[in-house]
């Protein structure tokens, strides 16, 4: 029995993977990225600022933490981030080994600095939140560990991926390095339900209500989507910058080899 013309084709892994390629062009990457970046960029910036000013100048405190518990404005969206941009990460190596993916070395390599960055400001605004609460700039507590770990992680993916002199090499070995990372990400997520800690379980879940109040939740969510398009658009712009200098470097090279086939 014949096909009709007009009947798509069944999926298969080579048309899926042919598919994943034909997004993956950098030229249309940067088309795209160039018409996204300035909406990520300035809606990031505005809901992060809406956020910060409504929960740090108008939403309550708490009842038992006070003023200090303001801090969770810049803190639970740079810990949100630190573990989902090292999933990100995992995920553009998880494409890079199987498919090739022409940008997923690149993603790759960006997202390391931007995800090291917000886990760093995790770390940095946890230790502020914790003198007050525990009374100790830093304990060694299993979630503050794990995502000291989910850092080192980070500084070790950014070092090896340049640490060899042919780039596919490193971008191999950091792909390895960030598959064999992801065990940490549930560690991070359980270490307060699997251990006894300092660290206060989570306030929202996706099963059941929030523990938190609608007044503090509200612009915690605001700040959330912020950040989580500013690291979008931080992540987005270093592609952007990595594509045209591969560019650049690739005319460069191709000028220099003319110009020596022409005196030759």
């Amino acid at each position: 029995m014949s096909m009709p013309v007009d009947t798509p084709l069944p999926a298969t892994p080579l048309r899926s993977a042919r598919s994943l390629h034909r997004f993956a062009n950098p030229g249309r990457f940067l088309r795209l990225s160039r018409q996204v970046f300035p909406w990520l960029m300035s809606t990031g910036w505005l809901l992060t600022v809406i956020g910060l000013v409504w929960g740090l100048l108008f939403a309550p405190a708490d009842w038992q933490q006070g003023d200090a518990s303001r801090i969770m404005y810049i803190h639970v969206p740079s810990a949100w981030l630190a573990s989902a941009g090292y999933f990100s990460l995992a995920v553009a190596s998880f494409v890079s080994l199987v498919w090739r993916h022409p940008l997923a070395d690149i993603a790759a390599v960006e997202i390391a600095p931007v995800g090291a960055g917000f886990t760093a400001l995790c770390l940095a605004t946890g230790s502020l939140w914790g003198k007050p609460m525990w009374g100790a700039w830093w304990v060694w507590d299993a979630r503050l560990t794990s995502v000291l770990v989910l850092f080192f992680l980070y500084l070790g993916h950014i070092t090896l991926v340049r640490a060899f002199d042919d780039p596919t090499r490193g971008y191999r070995a950091g792909a390895i390095l960030a598959l064999v990372g992801v065990i940490n990400l549930p560690i991070i997520k359980f270490s307060v339900d699997w251990w006894n800690t300092l660290h206060q379980p989570a306030s929202i879940g996706l099963t059941g209500s929030p523990t938190i109040a609608s007044s503090m939740l509200w612009p915690l969510l605001v700040c959330t989507i912020g950040y989580t398009l500013l690291f979008a658009a931080l992540s987005v712009g270093r592609m952007r910058a990595a594509v045209m200098e591969r560019r650049i470097r690739a005319l460069l090279m191709a000028r220099a080899t003319s110009d020596m086939e022409a005196f030759s």
